[in-house]
């Protein structure tokens, strides 16, 4: 037989493997009685023989005899001249080695049983032998084991490591282990696709094994099957279990098939489809690569494993069976089926569908394809749903983010929402930042609605989303939150609990730096007390740019400010929010509003042109000629103890000088304008008008000497050029070296150093125009006779007044001299009755409104009564504070008050009239409406209920004129905590500066809101659409109204510049610094200090005030005159610096009105009209001498308070413009001094 295979060069279709078309051989020719030479003499004459093999074919395949035969070399003819088939041997060698095996294994257990039981008495009894006879020596020692048992154990530890051996070669806890077992499954798909490919050939055939070359592909990969399954065999513990697995069966009826089909040169493709049980292992494999790695994924891919393994066997069989037909028919019953045409019968059958186009014929496949639609509809109807459920709700955002080389990333989280979204991305990505070359990454464990997935797409080129939390390191690993340029955590500012959010935020924090300790964060919180926690971070670092966001601390601050000047929080919202330019032609209130609010905060380097000029000098000149505002540098300290340090200085005055890369803080309508100050070139620059043509120019810069920056300076204050200025003689340039050594750059004064080598003359010439000049009235700005020049340093002064006139007990700063403090105090002895309130001559004071009970939480009232006694107020400036509300919540909130001076309490509600009656509420400066209830109500529309309806009760309010004459001329009884030998708290001096109020909607009031479309409900005299944007309604812009989704935009502008939230915070707060925050998170309240020099050096900063033109020295560019000769004017006159204009909503009209509602211009230009009736905003310096003298300051301001209809917000300086002399001596300076009032 294995001749007739060998000398049979063709193929044969086996009857039925061909699919009927073979031919069948005549008995009476013997394979022995083949030779080579009949093969090639056959060979030679295939051709010519070709028809008649065809025509054979045709006819009946039970035709007795054939006299003659030619057999051809094609595939269908047979290799036996009988027709015999070899299938059999195939099958049979696969059941002899599993029948093998499983019988050896069997009868091994058996042998070995019996063995046990045979010898288990026996080994009893030797043992016992052994315990009587004695095993020990003489000398009690144990005897040496005998050679037999050490044999013995030798084997075992040769048998054990080996097995050992074979367990780690094929375990995946190794690499070797796990190299091997992906190799294995990798051989086995090779080795079902050559199945593949070979299942378009008979099923069996005659294959010569040195000319097929997938015959030996297939005969190496099983000869790897084999070496790993004897490997497997030794490391198994339980050799029947072993042999009965899935793998093992599919190596029985795969391997030794190919074998036998290289010994008879005959190719069976039999149960070679088993291999695709090897897919049941592709779950595993991925596991082993670390590809799946999560239960959802592992089990979705074994589910499809499973079926798609399932699917191919069952349809190799069918393949098999159809086209081989049954044995007991003589297989003649077969059809021929390729093995897709069985994929898809078997797919209808496991659907039900059965279109009965492809169907099974054989005996065979009909019985297997009853039991396998038992099986497989239930496979299939309960695997597919459950894929498609897994697919289904695998996360649609839960992919790895790419990082673009050359592009940052940043990571937000936290609070997403369609509106939070929307409002970070409509101030991140304003057009007038610079090109933000910046990708934005949101993760979130809840996948986007509708209409934020419509926004991630409309920025589709800028914005990522992922779904998954913060608190998951696989996650943040997503994200690649190790790259990220930052990491931005969002707070749910209308939450019903800000403690629980605010430790949400924490715990977010906490996740992220745990994962990256070196990741840049930047989370809101809620509660300024909850920022203590912050400090408790190993890896968190404010100095490495972290940064939190208290929105009670801004929000409260931003109020606390429009307190001192109204309007003001309007503005500084207005300026850390981008705003796109509105233009509007119509002369209205709007058109001016809208420009300044086109005006955002901007930081730049400084040109090295600026170098050595005074602050005053550098803002001037900014202002006039690059268009810019200046009102901010940041400064880095001379001294070296300190020299890493930096510090924010607003408006510093003219005792600073600008040091080489010094960043200044601008205001401007958008980046690009900010470059004129970093480009700007004295050289190129300085005779060019139009601030659009300063750009880069070729000129080098080199650093200047300090004789060379002083002249400079030196000569750009009295106005003349460096050619003709005398200011420094040649024998000054000679003590230079001296000089440098004694005076560092950044404190010296070039006007003192001046001074020192020559005389100011009387009269320089003034470096504005004679047009402006004129406009000032002729007043010189002589910077020797400038009150800038009278500012005394009180850490220089011997036996300062204010520390000689301090009072010990009430005139006391906390530790870092930041703000005025008093002895803590008890509650009940700043509660005032009604009665005692109505006795109470109140006025100049503040009066809060705060709607709370004792479920409601806390908003941190400290924030905002900190700036109403910031430290750069003297202690008869302070404002009262009334609180009119609920007694149960502010004994929640007076721990952190009870530090505070000049603090009261009327227990009562802000709804009652009689309540706002007794606090004089038509006598305060401003009437602050708060509530800690927002957010404890669902439906947005009544979050604000009770604070709209205390402005409209107040604003309907009406007061007669002589209710407060009656209390101005009567001793009423003075509340805890006043001082009435204050001039501010006397009857006169309140009536006098306060004027007459006869309906509430005159009084000043600031009402917070948390829903922005409420707005509208304030005032019934606009015509706000509900749908307009809260920035240009009306009574945001007069400053009435403030609504906290205005902090927003900290978040970009505090990611773009680090230095934004400083300055902000150090304009809001009032002095808050990092070394207060952690003061208090170690008391959680303010610490008394004593007054030193360095703590009182502290008071010497600049505040916020707003300045009335009906009087005073500027009264004459009051009607007509130019903002930007005022603001030069103030600035070289008083070192304060203008920024802004608070106007009467009607000014523009040329009929009067009585309507007193003012609105915010920001930042006009040099050439806005000033109109009498303006207010002007201003950076004010500190003020030494005004606790000295006032008796002079109450009387002064009489006049420009009542004109303006303000309070003690408004500032009003004494004219000296029309003197006819002008003092110019020293002392005669030094008394004009004292008589300049700074309120």
């Amino acid at each position: 037989m294995a001749n007739g295979g060998g000398g049979g060069g063709g193929s044969s279709g086996g009857g039925g493997g061909g699919g009927g078309s073979s031919l069948r051989m005549s008995s009476n020719i013997h394979a022995n009685h083949l030779s080579l030479d009949a093969s090639s003499s056959s060979s030679s004459s295939s051709s010519s023989s070709s028809s008649s093999s065809s025509s054979s074919s045709s006819s009946s395949v039970h035709e007795p005899k054939m006299d003659a035969l030619i057999i051809p070399v094609t595939m269908e003819v047979p290799c036996d001249s009988r027709g015999q088939r070899m299938w059999w041997a195939f099958l049979a060698s696969s059941m002899v080695t599993f029948f093998g095996g499983l019988f050896i294994i069997l009868l091994w257990r058996t042998l070995k049983y019996l063995w046990t039981v045979c010898c288990h008495c026996g080994g009893k009894t030797k043992e016992a032998q052994k315990i009587n006879n004695g095993s020990s020596q003489a000398d009690g020692t144990l005897k040496p084991v005998d050679e037999k048992e050490e044999a013995v154990a030798a084997e075992v530890g040769w048998m054990t490591s080996v097995k050992d051996w074979a367990g780690v070669m094929i375990s995946a806890q190794t690499l070797t282990g796990r190299v091997l077992v992906v190799l294995v499954f990798a051989l086995s798909i090779g080795a079902l696709v050559i199945y593949f490919i070979d299942s378009s050939n008979p099923i069996e055939s005659c294959q010569n094994f040195y000319k097929d070359f997938t015959l030996q592909i297939d005969m190496a990969f099983n000869v790897f099957f084999l070496l790993y399954f004897g490997l497997r065999f030794i490391a198994a513990n339980d050799k029947l279990w072993f042999w009965l697995e899935v793998n093992s069966v599919v190596d029985f009826f795969t391997v030794p098939p190919v074998f036998v089909s290289v010994y008879l040169n005959r190719s069976w493709l039999g149960l070679r489809f088993l291999r695709a049980l090897r897919l049941i292992q592709f779950s595993e494999i991925l596991q082993f690569l670390n590809i799946l790695k999560t239960s959802n994924s592992i089990k979705l891919v074994n589910l499809l494993s499973i079926f798609i393994s399932t699917w191919l066997t069952a349809a190799g069989f069918i393949h098999l069976v159809e086209n081989s037909g049954d044995p007991w028919e003589n297989f003649q019953n077969n059809q021929a089926l390729t093995y897709w045409e069985c994929v898809y019968l078997l797919m209808v059958t496991m659907s039900t569908v059965g279109y009965g186009d492809v169907y099974a014929k054989t005996t065979l496949g009909r019985l297997f394809m009853v039991f396998f639609i038992l099986g497989g509809l239930a496979m299939f109807a309960s695997y597919v749903p459950e894929i498609i459920e897994l697919i289904g709700n695998r996360k649609k955002y839960g992919g790895s983010y790419s990082a673009v080389s050359g592009r940052k990333h940043i990571v937000v989280c936290g609070h997403i929402t369609l509106e939070s979204v929307s409002n970070f991305l409509k101030d991140f990505l304003h057009k007038d930042r610079d090109d933000v070359n910046v990708e934005i990454v949101f993760l979130h464990n809840i996948s986007p609605n509708l209409e934020l997935e419509a926004l991630f797409k409309r920025h589709f080129t800028q914005v990522e989303f992922y779904q998954g939390s913060v608190l998951n390191p696989h996650d943040l690993a997503r994200v690649k939150i190790e790259s990220a340029d930052a990491c931005l955590i969002l707070a749910n500012k209308y939450c019903a609990d800000p403690d629980a959010e605010d430790a949400s935020n924490i715990m977010r924090v906490i996740s992220i730096k745990n994962y990256h300790p070196k990741i840049r964060i930047i989370t809101q919180m809620l509660q300024y007390h909850n920022k203590a926690h912050l400090l408790n971070i190993p890896s968190w670092n404010w100095k490495e740019g972290d940064d939190a966001i208290c929105l009670a601390e801004l929000k409260l601050g931003f109020i606390a400010q429009s307190c001192l000047a109204q309007g003001l929080s309007t503005m500084l919202a207005n300026l850390f929010s981008m705003r796109s330019f509105i233009k509007i032609e119509e002369d209205t209130w709007q058109k001016y509003y809208l420009e300044g609010v086109s005006n955002e905060m901007y930081t730049e380097y400084l040109s090295s042109a600026f170098v050595g000029l005074s602050f005053p000098t550098v803002c001037e000149l900014c202002f006039v000629k690059l268009k810019l505002l200046m009102i901010a540098i940041e400064y880095k300290s001379a001294n070296r103890e300190s020299r890493s340090r930096k510090r924010i200085l607003i408006n510093p005055g003219n005792h600073l000088k600008i040091q080489e890369g010094t960043l200044g803080f601008f205001i401007a309508s958008d980046a690009k304008e900010v470059k004129r100050a970093f480009f700007y070139c004295k050289a190129c620059h300085d005779d060019i008008t139009d601030p659009k043509r300063i750009k880069k120019c070729g000129c080098k810069r080199p650093k200047m000497s300090i004789y060379k920056r002083m002249r400079r300076a030196c000569c750009f204050d009295c106005g003349r050029s460096e050619r003709d200025c005398s200011c420094m003689s040649g024998r000054v340039r000679g003590n230079m070296d001296t000089l440098e050594r004694t005076f560092p750059l950044s404190s010296v004064s070039v006007n003192d150093c001046s001074t020192s080598f020559r005389a100011f003359e009387d009269e320089p010439p003034s470096t504005l125009s004679p047009k402006k000049k004129q406009r000032n009235g002729g007043m010189r700005n002589s910077p020797s006779s400038s009150p800038k020049l009278m500012r005394h340093d009180p850490l220089l002064i011997p036996g300062n007044d204010q520390i000689d006139n301090m009072d010990s007990n009430v005139k006391k700063y906390d530790s870092t001299g930041m703000f005025h403090w008093c002895a803590p105090k008890e509650i009940e002895k700043v509660i005032l009755t009604r009665s005692e309130a109505a006795m109470t001559v109140l006025s100049g004071h503040v009066v809060v409104c705060i709607f709370g009970d004792v479920s409601s939480a806390l908003i941190g009232l400290r924030n905002l009564v900190m700036p109403l006694r910031a430290s750069n107020f003297h202690y008869h400036e302070l404002k009262h504070i009334v609180f009119v509300g609920s007694i149960e919540y502010l004994k929640r909130e007076w721990e952190t008050l009870h530090n505070f001076p000049k603090v009261s309490i009327l227990p009562g509600t802000p709804l009652s009239r009689a309540d706002l009656r007794a606090v004089n509420i038509n006598l305060c400066d401003m009437c602050v409406i708060l509530s800690a209830n927002q957010n404890n109500i669902d439906d947005t529309s009544l979050q604000d209920k009770e604070c709209i309806l205390a402005s409209l009760n107040i604003k309907s309010m009406q007061f007669d004129d002589s209710i407060g004459v009656l209390q101005a001329n009567s001793q009423g009884f003075t509340p805890p905590g006043m001082d009435r030998s204050s001039p501010d708290n006397s009857p006169v001096h309140g009536m006098l500066r306060q004027p007459s109020i006869t309906t509430g909607v005159n009084i000043p009031i600031i009402t917070e809101l948390v829903n922005d479309t409420n707005v509208q409900f304030l005032d019934q005299d606009d015509d706000d659409d509900p749908d307009t944007e809260l920035y240009l309604t009306q009574p945001f812009a007069c400053g009435t109204a403030f609504a906290v989704s205005v902090l927003d935009s900290l978040m970009s502008a505090t990611y773009f510049n680090d230095n934004i939230l400083t300055l902000i915070r150090t304009l809001v707060t009032g002095g808050a610094t990092p070394e207060l925050e952690a003061l208090i998170a170690e008391e959680n309240a303010l610490r008394g200090g004593y007054s030193t020099p360095q703590t009182l050096a502290n008071r010497d900063r600049c505040r916020v005030a707003q300045l009335a033109l009906l009087d005073g020295p500027f009264a004459d560019l009051g009607d007509g005159g130019c903002y930007g000769d005022l603001f030069c004017k103030a600035l070289k006159t008083y070192n304060m610096l203008c920024f802004g204009i608070y106007r009467l909503r009607d000014a523009h009209l040329s009929t009067p009105s009585q309507c007193t509602k003012r609105y915010v211009i920001t930042n006009p230009p040099y050439e806005f009209e000033l109109v009498p009736t303006d207010l002007i905003f201003c950076l004010m310096q500190f003020d030494h001498n005004a606790g000295q003298s006032r008796a002079s300051l109450s009387h002064s301001s009489h006049s420009s308070q009542s004109s303006s209809k303000k309070s003690s917000s408004v500032h009003s300086i004494p004219s000296t413009a029309n003197r006819p002399n002008r003092p110019k001596s020293r002392e005669s300076r030094d008394k004009q001094k004292k008589e300049m009032v700074y309120r």
